[in-house]
């Protein structure tokens, strides 16, 4: 599978390259953060629907939800190691362009205030990347052995909320925040974050309970302690991540209704 890495290490920062460029020629008198912050989502937004249609193909594919193989699952863990370390990296450069072209440093070389400022902003985001790198893609890999590709499957459909993420972030750049398609894309963005990242969870107890008789409430208590821990693990983050889009839905609603009262 080192040829699929090798792949993914061309794929995804030629993808930047390519958008980076597309976006200088159609949008000159950008700073640098708004090229790099625009390239970036793309190239996420790809990322997002490749897992996502990846997911949905595993998960319809395998019947058995414990036994069923298929090839895509693992494949796709392979997809994700090159993507997880170019993101990373593109964060970083983000926030590099965005220090270099506010010129405040605040008395700090250049790379540590780009580094104190990926901190600060994108902590959450950060350990999700690392995690998924020297967790998650290990344990698909190597250690769960031949059974799982169901739930591999699930957990790449939860990106399919990413493209619609990304989309937002895009028009909030391009100064159209306050349009029709920000709102809906916005409505797109509760209603599959919460179906493929909350959802998801319960979703996989219930498949499982379905297979093997089990009523919903105690699969829990009929799967391995490490599997309820590691799900737990998982599902925290995207319940803040969910909670933090909801405020920013309902303060944007507000807003929104306030200028219409004027």
């Amino acid at each position: 599978m080192w040829h699929v890495v090798a792949a993914g290490f061309l794929f995804f920062p030629g993808l930047y390259q390519l958008c980076n460029h597309c976006a200088r020629r159609a949008l000159p008198g950008w700073l640098e953060a708004d090229y790099s912050l625009v390239s970036s989502r793309i190239v996420s937004s790809v990322q997002g629907a490749l897992a996502a249609v990846s997911g949905i193909i595993v998960t319809t594919s395998c019947k058995d939800v414990k036994f069923d193989r298929h090839w895509l699952a693992t494949t796709y863990l392979w997809v994700l190691i090159p993507y997880m370390m170019y993101d990373t990296y593109a964060m970083y450069l983000r926030h590099w362009y965005k220090c270099q072209d506010s010129k405040v440093l605040n008395g700090k070389d250049h790379f540590s205030a780009a580094i104190n400022s990926l901190l600060q902003k994108e902590f959450l985001m950060l350990v999700h990347h690392i995690a998924t790198l020297t967790i998650l893609v290990p344990v698909g890999l190597f250690i769960r052995g031949d059974i799982g590709d169901f739930y591999v499957g699930c957990l790449l459909v939860a990106e399919m909320s990413t493209p619609f993420v990304s989309l937002g972030k895009v028009l909030i750049q391009l100064n159209l925040q306050n349009s029709i398609l920000h709102k809906v894309n916005g409505a797109f963005v509760l209603l599959t974050f919460f179906a493929c990242r909350i959802l998801l969870f319960p979703f996989m107890y219930h498949a499982y309970g379905k297979q093997f008789g089990i009523p919903l409430y105690k699969v829990p208590f009929n799967i391995p302690l490490h599997c309820n821990i590691t799900n737990a693990t998982m599902m925290a983050p995207q319940i803040y991540w969910f909670w933090l889009i909801c405020r920013k839905a309902m303060r944007i609603y507000r807003n929104s209704a306030s200028s219409k009262d004027r």
